[in-house]
């Protein structure tokens, strides 16, 4: 089963393009589907549950594969986000 794979952002978030690179990475790496699902902390149909993390965020299976820093859904991550190797370990220890 593929992991379900979330980028959490904010529009304008300088690091969000590179987020998005580093998922693309990491998936294509793997041999994974290119399909994740994009969360905008500043629209208003976003969950409200996903307005706690900074901006950018990479949730796999629902869990932070970053630092866990916690923001206000308009926070920048420290360091724009998790690494592609970062992403790649998550994946792996989803992988039944």
């Amino acid at each position: 089963m593929t992991p379900r794979v979330e980028l959490v952002y904010f529009q304008g978030c300088p690091h969000a393009p590179e987020a998005r690179n580093r998922v693309r990475e990491a998936l294509t790496f793997l041999g994974l589907p290119l399909t994740w699902t994009e969360r905008d902390t500043g629209r208003d149909d976003t969950p409200s549950g996903y307005r706690r993390f900074a901006s950018p965020t990479v949730l796999v299976d629902g869990v932070d594969v970053g630092d866990g820093v916690e923001g206000t859904g308009m926070g920048c991550a420290v360091g724009g986000g998790p690494t592609a190797d970062v992403i790649v370990h998550a994946l792996r220890s989803t992988e039944v």
